[in-house]
């Protein structure tokens, strides 16, 4: 299986991009945050760190898709791209409950310095600059249609939510609400669970050979509308990475030739083509009885 190799290098920039700005905001949040005396920029700090092990996973995972079929791997590596996203969502996963259960041990052991104003305009420069990068990533995922690297926009959503929860506490703080930072930080761990889910939920659907239902339905219209093709039965689908891949019977004429059966299956890998984009159709020709 080939891969757009301008696209997959698109993607490729997407992961790091991701892991530069990740090094960039977790040092100035880590210094920053020890210094300031803000425990939420901190914990903001470490979990982007953690981000940078997700992103370099989802790297790994788009490089590895690109290589070619091989003995083993006779369809290619293209679900490597599903792997990392996995990765990610795992790592998210421990990432938000850490969020959680430090924001409850606050309750129990809250710090009683009162963060500087650095702290807060760090935390809002990293709301935005996460945001901008989000929403680069995120284009960038839906132009090479990348599920990987979605996975990576939507945690670098999460990590400018994470920011924003920091500065409310340390703005919580300033006015006299000091729980305000504990509630914060939770909503904001939940976010982050949820967003890992819905990742993980993605991710195990399609390797566990899930389909879009609505998809296939569509796709059966598209067969069935081709010219020769009397009857569909048997239709099959699976993602293997961004990739999707058909199984379909169509039934013809019995009174044609070998030739015209043939032309008409080649037909119907061209419909699915052009209008799915779909390059990858294994359609079997039976007789209409």
């Amino acid at each position: 299986m080939s891969k757009d190799k301008s696209l997959e290098n698109l993607a490729q920039k997407g992961a790091w991009i991701s892991i530069l700005a990740y090094l960039l905001m977790s040092t100035i949040k880590l210094s920053i945050g020890f210094f300031g005396h803000s425990e939420g920029l901190w914990a903001d700090g470490l979990n982007n760190s953690t981000d940078i092990i997700a992103s370099i996973a989802v790297l790994i995972g788009l490089k590895i898709s690109v290589k070619p079929p091989d003995e083993d791997h006779l369809y290619g590596h293209t679900r490597a791209e599903t792997v990392a996203s996995l990765v990610a969502a795992f790592i998210m996963m421990t990432v938000g409950i850490s969020v959680i259960a430090q924001a409850f041990q606050s309750l129990v052991d809250k710090g009683t310095e009162e963060p500087s104003l650095m702290t807060a305009i760090a935390a809002a420069f990293s709301a935005l600059f996460m945001f901008g990068i989000y929403k680069y990533n995120k284009q960038l995922s839906i132009k090479t249609n990348n599920a990987s690297l979605f996975a990576v926009a939507k945690d670098n959503l999460s990590d400018a939510l994470v920011s924003i929860g920091a500065l409310v506490g340390i703005i919580g703080t300033w006015i006299g609400i000091n729980w305000l930072d504990t509630v914060a930080a939770i909503i904001v761990g939940f976010i982050i669970c949820k967003t890992a889910w819905s990742i993980f939920f993605d991710a195990s659907h399609s390797l566990t050979d899930g389909f879009d239902q609505e998809l296939l339905v569509s796709i059966k219209g598209t067969i069935a509308s081709t010219p020769g093709v009397l009857y569909t039965c048997d239709l099959k689908g699976r993602m293997h990475g961004n990739e999707v891949l058909i199984e379909a019977t169509i039934q013809v004429n019995k009174s044609l030739n070998v030739i015209d059966s043939h032309n008409i299956s080649d037909h119907v890998e061209h419909q699915l083509l052009e209008k799915h984009g779909i390059q990858h159709a294994l359609i079997h020709v039976e007789p209409y009885l």
